[in-house]
C-alpha cells in the first residue's frame, strides 16, 4: 500500500477513459451507479477505499490552493505550491522511479 503522494500520471489517466471494457460495459447497459463498487468487485472496492484515504493527489493540492488563492494576497500561494512540487520530486527519486 502507497502512503504520501501519487505520481501523477497523463498515460493513465487517458488509458482508464479509452478502455475496450468500459466501453463495451457502458454499450451494454452494465453499469452499476457510482459508489457501488463493493458489490462488482469488494476487493477492488477495499484496496481503493484504503488507498484514497493514504495517499494524497498533489493535482488536488495545487488546485486547492489556486481557489484559495483568492483569500490570500497576490503571490502568498507560491510557497506552497513549489514546496508541493518539491516533495513529489523528492518522493518520486526517494521511491526509484
Amino acid at each position: 500500500m502507497k502512503f504520501g503522494f501519487r505520481v501523477p500520471s497523463l498515460k493513465k489517466r487517458i488509458a482508464a477513459r479509452t478502455s475496450w471494457k468500459r466501453v463495451v460495459r457502458h454499450n451494454l447497459g452494465i453499469k452499476a451507479p457510482r459508489g457501488w463498487g463493493w458489490l462488482t468487485n469488494p476487493k477492488k472496492a477495499a484496496y481503493n477505499r484504503l488507498y484514497a484515504r493514504t495517499s494524497v493527489d498533489p493535482v488536488k493540492l495545487v488546485t486547492r490552493a489556486a481557489k484559495r488563492r483568492s483569500r490570500l494576497s497576490d503571490g502568498a500561494w507560491l510557497p506552497v505550491v513549489l514546496a508541493v512540487i518539491l516533495a513529489t520530486g523528492i518522493l518520486a527519486a526517494v521511491s526509484g522511479k
